[in-house]
């Protein structure tokens, strides 16, 4: 199987579609990258409702971006996911994190897709989060941290 999928999560959209975000020219060439090397584009319902509590769904990109539901599947997942986060919280500096089930239903789904390869992001809790469970329990894809240019993280020149 072809494993080319990149996981978009709620940050990515975030900083992709907010010109005033310092990280918005760094999502952007992620976007155009991704669409130029025939990325596959998958998100979650569950990052679609993260977006439109400040944003609305006209301004997603969803022509480009296939959207998984959440199911039943990545539910169980999640919650064996979300159960070794809360059991070593205490071991992850998280003190402003409420809301660690959805990273952890996000994971889930990602780590489910069996193509998915990245999970692009910028939120630096969710990457605590995730370097945990890749030591608890390893998860079948990478994180992606767009907070560095594309060009670094494939190794490319930035001929701009």
């Amino acid at each position: 199987m072809d494993r080319n999928c990149i996981f978009l999560d709620t940050s990515f959209f975030i900083r992709l579609l907010n010109e005033k975000d310092p990280l918005h020219e760094n999502a952007l060439g992620y976007y155009i990258y991704f669409l130029e090397k025939n990325y596959i584009l998958k998100t979650s319902t569950i990052s679609i409702a993260e977006y439109c509590v400040k944003g609305s769904l006209d301004e997603l990109p969803l022509q480009d971006v296939q959207i998984l539901p959440f199911n039943i599947k990545h539910a169980e997942k999640a919650g064996f996911l979300a159960s070794i986060v809360f059991n070593n919280r205490d071991t992850v500096d998280l003190p402003d994190r409420k809301i660690i089930p959805n990273d952890t239903k996000l994971f889930a789904q990602a780590d489910l897709e069996t193509n998915t390869v990245q999970f692009a992001t910028s939120d630096e809790s969710c990457m605590k989060v995730f370097r945990l469970l890749q030591e608890k329990c390893g998860l079948q894809f990478s994180i992606l941290n767009i907070r560095k240019p594309f060009h670094e993280a494939f190794g490319l020149l930035d001929l701009r």
